[in-house]
């Protein structure tokens, strides 16, 4: 877990320093160009894997058979998919009204090719937990497209700039990861085993196909409805909110999943895991958005500059979908462990309907407000679902995570409550302002909970403290090795 959090929160620093740097290079209107055809790139790797990755880590003994068959796979998908992008190009430029976006999609779309290479080897690092050479290589991928990406806006060259930034990332682990793992595909392809990792992977890639669809279909609602600099001030919002929301939760997801396919047959020890890390992540999680939201336009204005102000009420409404989204993924992923695959799909079409309804009818009703109003009650609408089917499939009560998670909310809202009221009396600075309600806000958060002890709290604590006596224990009985040695 040391590693996937040193892995996600050094990407966290460099997107984070990113961001501020081509915000002020580069326009709403080349983020909303990217945002248009986001939806087209998720949509089609979602196709490649076909759900075979997650089943591949599920399956406790891979063969290399096994392996084999889906590499093939996915090169064939790349290639039938590429080409589909490749003739749907000038339609999808014609529908968005914009020419450019055609050459764009014909030159992104190439990432299939390099993204279907490399999720064999990135799955046998996953299953082996070798998080160690997962996060140094992204980490350095990270580095080296933030120093070219930002060298060509500079040089004005605008859209190009992130469509390179997007290949870049793709094309740097997929050649390390080829040389690394010492893996090579067979010339195989075995039906029987495609049929096996199929009866599981289906499941899993549609409910990633309708996942990706819910959660980008916003791009293409704005992009077809209002213009690009809207859907640019969208997605900025949307992926600074995004960086709080997951930072936290995809460091632990990223470990737990195979844990939880590990600990399937404990229900017991499984439905312990899910309540204690659930708390957790409320607890940590829940006061940085209320942060955020107290102090979001100093935080843009500081960071990207006046021209992003219209991305302010976007992410602050974001902020309030947050709460429900660092949570989903623990307890989806524990339903996946335990081979549910048939249940989340069901699961998914239903989240998915409600959701995009929602949003579609938010956008009718209420415009850009309307739906970013949609998009809070599809977040948490999709958290009770998925809360509902842990309960079904594993026998974690809805009401034991809800107490939690609802204890922690409302009190991170009265401390949030209490910050606004007390700053808001005082004209300041708007940079000091922020400043102000930042530091009132956890000095009066880690107050508060030593005063009330909520659960997420004491679990946070006990994790600590276990770690400082691990690492003293270790240090401990290496001088005393080191000391034996010299004598």
């Amino acid at each position: 877990m040391i590693w996937s959090a040193l892995q996600r929160y050094s990407t966290l620093v460099i997107q984070f320093i990113s961001g501020i740097i081509l915000a002020r290079l580069l326009t709403p209107y080349d983020y909303g160009c990217i945002g248009m055809l986001l939806i087209f790139m998720v949509l089609a790797e979602a196709f490649i894997d076909g759900g075979f990755g997650s089943a591949l880590i599920q399956k406790k003994n891979p063969t290399q058979e096994d392996y084999s068959t889906i590499f093939f796979w996915n090169l064939g998908m790349a290639v039938l998919l590429y080409l589909v992008l490749y003739f749907s190009a000038p339609v999808i430029a014609q529908f968005y009204r914009i020419p450019l976006l055609c050459d764009v999609l014909r030159v992104q779309g190439l990432i299939l090719f390099i993204y279907a290479f490399n999720i064999v080897q990135r799955n046998q690092l996953q299953k082996k937990l070798n998080f160690k050479v997962l996060s140094i290589v992204t980490i350095t991928t990270s580095i080296i497209s933030l120093v070219v990406t930002i060298t060509m806006a500079y040089h004005g060259f605008g859209v190009w700039a992130l469509v390179t930034q997007f290949f870049l990332m793709a094309f740097i682990p997929a050649l390390v990861f080829w040389f690394y793992v010492k893996w090579r595909p067979q010339l195989t392809f075995s039906w029987q085993s495609f049929k096996g990792l199929f009866s599981f992977g289906f499941y899993m890639f549609l409910t990633t196909v309708l996942n990706h669809l819910n959660q980008h279909i916003q791009g293409l609602l704005i992009g077809r409805v209002y213009n690009p600099s809207t859907l640019g001030y969208y997605t900025k919002a949307f992926s600074t909110e995004n960086l709080a929301s997951t930072s936290i939760s995809q460091v632990l997801t990223q470990v737990i999943y195979p844990l939880y396919s590990e600990m399937q047959d404990d229900k017991d020890r499984l439905r312990n895991v899910i309540k204690n890390v659930s708390g957790a992540i409320s607890y940590v999680s829940f006061p940085l958005l209320f942060i955020l939201i107290l102090c979001a336009k100093p935080i843009f204005v500081l960071l990207y500059s006046n021209k992003w102000l219209g991305s302010v009420p976007y992410f602050q409404i974001l902020c309030m979908a947050g709460f429900a989204v660092c949570l989903q993924a623990i307890n989806l992923q524990a339903v996946a462990a335990i081979g549910q695959g048939k249940p989340m799909f069901v699961g998914a079409v239903i989240k998915r309907m409600v959701g995009i309804s929602a949003m579609v009818g938010g956008l009718l009703l209420g415009g850009m407000k309307g739906l970013l109003i949609g998009v809070v009650f599809n977040s948490w609408f999709s958290y009770l679902y998925d809360i509902y089917l842990v309960q079904k499939y594993i026998g974690l009560r809805c009401i034991e995570q809800l107490k939690d998670v609802f204890s922690i909310l409302f009190f991170s809202f009265l401390v949030a409550l209490v910050c606004f009221a007390f700053v808001n009396q005082f004209k300041i600075n708007i940079f000091i302002d922020g400043i102000i309600r930042a530091l009132l806000y956890v000095v009066l958060y880690i107050i508060g909970s030593y005063i009330i002890k909520p659960m997420g709290f004491v679990y946070c604590k006990s994790l600590i403290i276990l770690f400082l006596r691990k690492t003293y224990v270790r240090s401990r009985d290496a001088y005393i090795c080191r000391f034996k040695v010299q004598k």
